[in-house]
């Protein structure tokens, strides 16, 4: 039974209470609310709305907005009222089972209020883009209605206060994404993307459902994720336990967040509108895996031995995304999907970061990546929506005369994901690449080990993304226009998100602003950890590596070499070819893969994608689905066509059997035609009685009633 009672319980840390905390903090339950009351509403009075619904979702996600913006104001306040700044912990408890109380409430410290802010900004803007986006299309309502439960969903889970609610709140995004993925499911390709991101996810599930689970035990049969994280803390809970926890959430983290070797379904989400797109691949779906180990962070960094190594399972696998997810991008023709694939290796750094230890340079790269990533998807969208397709070889090329806004919007945004200075992804990879602790030239680093190998990989990384990305603005923006028709610039509902994006892309490294940087204000460097990494007894007591000039300088001249060798390629090369012969080249025929055979085989390798996909649907599933059809096939014709056939045959022969023995033999020959027979000696037998003669008659009635008299004599005595 539920007990209903609602409760403000104490942070780890000390003595905390709802009345203590700003409203706004108390009430951030309000937040995902809205949305999903903008869900139920818009499917039940949406078609039947000026606007066919979308102007639910907008006031509901845009007063959600506004509240994240009043909390995240309120944690700053409430950050510095308390010394130790505890998280504001508020819950019902509805139901004890076994001694196990189970709650539903919300958590709310400087991450959740950062990942409140990144979410219902990007979808706010991604709402605005999509009254024009998708405008005309036959399920308008219904796209807007799973929009609006897809944010809910997204700021549900960062506010769960324990393990059940973040399982929820998982499978939720989950379930969302897989309906706007296949939102134009007519296409047998958009169903195909939507049931293999679907059936992917499910793959890492089960370890994130045994993770959670050993985790309770573990943890004395709570549920709490302060709890739970405090115990770690205070060295409660077994290491080995740890261990297994760490790596089965792991495999969660790999699946949802796209990490090698589960990263294949997110590309080909791609199918789905790009405004779907940009909402998973910015500040929902793909970034639930990254909160979910920065929110259990204890159980990573003792479970995978984080302080003081050189190597783990979380960093290495972040390293290896980060890297061979960037060189797939080169290969990749559909603008979408090379975004997508710099989706992936952008994610790598961000688990990679916190395999280092580097928390805060995730969460700070997780906050500058939504923004500049979710600009590029929408100026896809953009360029897209006037060429008529997402091809750039087919359809692109020379559009940055003809649409100059998103052009500008779109190499803003690129700079920033290369991360050349000053813009936002600078300051957030710089940061990584310090937390690694692998430097140590001319001023070190610190961190909490030395991660050589994974700060060499994440150099090669930073030079990937800068070429390849060099290449999508040669060929969407520049050369001659190869598609059909007259392209033009977008309407306003789609340049200004485009704009705030851009703007934020430029801005939001200022947040957190590395230590000793003379040309910004002490007081105002490092606020962004300063705010959002906790400091409480439910974190680690990880260490901080310190800025290092050294390495922000090579860094970026990496990230110019990766640039520079695309753009002598396709900018001089490619352009000087494409004049010569009059005509708009996409690659030099003669190029590398033409000359060189190792070229040609990596070319190749990255052009199947590793062989991933054939690997799991032409080998696993094929090698699956081939033997069990067959078997299935002779069941149903040896077996199962073998047992009904018998049947039937047996029911006929029975029919036959009861048909002419027992009908014909038996009731027709012996009871009906002897009853008859009887019937008509009897007949015969009484008609010769009949002589009409009075006294015969009463001399039969006599003896018939002295019979009768008889019978009744002797009943009665009896």
């Amino acid at each position: 039974m539920g007990l209903l009672i609602l409760a403000a319980e104490a942070a780890p840390t000390g003595p905390m209470s709802v009345s203590d905390a700003n409203w706004f903090l108390a009430n951030a339950w309000l937040i995902p609310l809205l949305p999903a009351l903008s869900f139920a509403a818009i499917l039940a009075f949406g078609k039947r709305m000026p606007r066919r619904g979308s102007e639910l979702g907008l006031v509901a996600v845009g007063a959600s907005f506004l509240l994240a913006v009043a909390a995240a104001v309120a944690w700053v306040a409430h950050h510095g009222a308390h010394e130790t700044a505890p998280a504001v912990h508020r819950s019902v408890s509805w139901l004890v089972s076994g001694g196990v109380r189970y709650d539903a409430g919300i958590l709310v410290d400087g991450l959740s209020v950062m990942m409140l802010v990144v979410v219902t900004a990007v979808s706010l803007l991604v709402h605005v883009y999509s009254t024009d986006y998708v405008a005309g299309d036959a399920r308008y309502t219904h796209f807007f209605a799973f929009l609006s439960l897809f944010t809910a969903a997204m700021l549900f889970f960062v506010l769960s206060d324990n393990l059940l609610q973040m399982i929820v709140g998982w499978e939720l995004v989950g379930v969302c994404s897989f309906v706007l993925i296949g939102h134009w499911w007519e296409a047998k390709a958009n169903s195909d993307a939507a049931l293999k991101a679907f059936l992917t996810n499910r793959v890492g599930d089960v370890g994130l459902l045994v993770g959670m689970s050993i985790l309770f035990f573990a943890a004395g049969g709570a549920f709490d994720t302060l709890t739970v994280n405090s115990r770690i803390v205070a060295g409660e809970v077994s290491h080995t336990a740890l261990v297994a926890a760490s790596a089965c959430l792991l495999a969660a983290v790999m699946s949802k967040s796209g990490q090698f070797v589960l990263h294949t379904w997110l590309p080909d989400a791609m199918a789905g509108p790009t405004p779907v797109s940009a909402l998973i691949h910015a500040a929902t779906m793909v970034v639930a895996g990254i909160f979910m180990v920065a929110r259990l962070y204890p159980v990573f960094w003792d479970g995978m031995a984080i302080a003081s190594s050189s190597v783990n399972l979380l960093a290495l696998v972040g390293a290896v995304t980060l890297l061979f997810g960037g060189l797939l991008a080169f290969t990749q023709n559909d603008i979408k999907k090379v975004l997508a694939y710099s989706t992936v290796s952008q994610l790598g750094y961000m688990v990679m970061a916190l395999g280092v230890g580097a928390w805060t340079a995730a969460m700070f790269h997780l906050f500058t990546h939504a923004f500049f990533k979710a600009c590029l998807f929408l100026g896809s969208g953009s360029v897209s929506h006037a060429a008529g397709g997402f091809d750039m070889k087919k359809n692109m090329g020379g559009l940055r005369r003809a649409m100059p806004h998103t052009y500008r919007t779109f190499l803003v945004a690129t700079v920033a994901l290369m991360g050349l200075p000053p813009l936002a992804g600078f300051w957030s990879k710089d940061e990584i690449l310090a937390g690694t602790g692998g430097w140590g030239l001319l001023g070190g680093t610190g961190g909490n080990g030395a991660y050589t190998a994974m700060l060499l990989m994440g150099l090669a990384g930073a030079a990937v993304t800068a070429a390849y990305m060099t290449r999508v603005i040669y060929l969407t923006f520049f050369g001659r226009y190869r598609g059909e028709g007259h392209p033009h610039e977008s309407g306003p509902r789609i340049v200004v998100p485009l704009y705030a994006l851009a703007a934020m892309a430029v801005v939001a490294g200022l947040f957190n602003m590395p230590a000793g940087f003379q040309l910004w204000p002490e007081a105002a460097q490092e606020r962004f950890g300063h705010y959002v990494e906790p400091v409480a007894a439910y974190f680690p007591p990880i260490g901080h590596a310190t800025p290092s000039w050294s390495l922000a300088v090579v860094s970026t001249l990496v990230a110019l070499g990766g640039a520079a060798a695309a753009y002598r390629y396709y900018f001089v090369k490619v352009r000087a070819r494409s004049r010569a012969e009059g005509q708009s080249l996409t690659e030099l025929p003669d190029g590398p893969t033409a000359a060189n055979k190792l070229a040609r085989a990596g070319h190749r390798v990255l052009a199947d994608k590793y062989y991933f996909d054939h690997l799991y649907t032409g080998i696993v599933a094929g090698g699956v689905k081939g033997p069990a059809a067959k078997a299935a096939y002779w069941t149903n014709q040896k077996v199962i066509d073998a047992v009904v056939d018998g049947a039937g045959r047996s029911a006929v022969a029975a029919g036959r059997a009861v048909y002419d023995r027992l009908d014909q033999g038996v009731i027709d020959n012996v009871i009906i035609d002897g009853a008859g027979r009887v019937s008509d000696s009897a007949g015969e037998s009484l008609r010769g009685m009949q002589t009409g003669k009075v006294q015969q008659y009463a001399a039969i009635l006599f003896a018939a009633a002295a019979v009768l008299a008889g019978v009744f004599i002797v009943v009665v005595s009896l």
